[in-house]
């Protein structure tokens, strides 16, 4: 899909105004769509409130340092980030790799080469994945799990879903049409050590109806035995 069809949302987390207003403009005229943070904890709350194909993370922020918004947003998604750092500052490179940034470049930088290095991000995270002997497929009605690369297609066309929603799709597809009990799905996805709210399961159940129902307030495929959990139905 071309920039021209489709606009990836890119999350820009940054705190100097220079390189905020410059890009404001040259990313918008490249066909991008911008969300600006100013700083770390911004960062994340933005990411978990809405839906982002890349974030560009400056490494030097208020509140929060970019390493740690790096390691928290890999935590619970796969979405691509590309990490800036300033000219001679001191940056283990390797490290960034580790905690999961997909590429990096250094201030100041062209925006031709920021571009093509966000373009090059997004291609291969949008390339289809050979499924291999090891790779596990679950496919249920309208929806595909690709176990190993933790991604989600529905109708054939990938949908963005984040790690926890992932494993509660998982557990759902695996038993289609068999109910899974709240404590169940809490346990298998939080783990049996899970003291918060439980409600945060029907925060992600609302969100994958979101995602991937045509009518999410009347679901055909992710239903609730009222009382008891959800249930995929298959042939709905």
């Amino acid at each position: 899909m071309s920039l021209g069809e489709y606009r990836p949302r890119v999350l820009l987390v940054e705190d100097e105004e220079s390189f905020i207003d410059a890009l404001s403009i040259g990313l918008d005229r490249e066909g991008f769509l911008l969300t600006i943070a100013r700083d770390g904890q911004e960062a994340l709350t933005l990411f978990g409130e809405q839906t982002f194909d890349l974030v560009l993370l400056d490494l030097m922020l208020p509140k929060v340092s970019g390493l740690d918004v790096c390691r928290s947003i890999r935590h619970s998604s796969n979405v691509p980030i590309i990490i800036v750092s300033a000219k001679g500052e001191e940056v283990d490179t390797v490290l960034m790799l580790e905690l999961g940034a997909d590429d990096y470049v250094t201030k100041p930088y062209r925006l031709r080469e920021l571009t093509a290095r966000m373009r090059a991000v997004l291609r291969r995270r949008s390339a289809p994945v050979a499924v291999g002997e090891s790779d596990e497929l679950l496919e249920v009605g309208p929806l595909r799990l690709e176990i190993d690369s933790r991604r989600c297609f529905l109708n054939g066309v990938e949908v963005k879903v984040r790690k926890k929603e992932f494993a509660i799709l998982e557990l759902l597809l695996a038993n289609p049409g068999r109910v899974i009990t709240r404590d169940h799905l809490i346990n298998d996805v939080w783990g049996s050590d899970y003291v918060g709210d439980t409600k945060t399961l029907d925060v992600h159940i609302k969100r994958l109806r979101n995602l991937l129902e045509e009518f999410p307030k009347e679901p055909r495929h992710i239903t609730t035995v009222r009382g008891v959990g959800y249930r995929f139905e298959v042939g709905a």
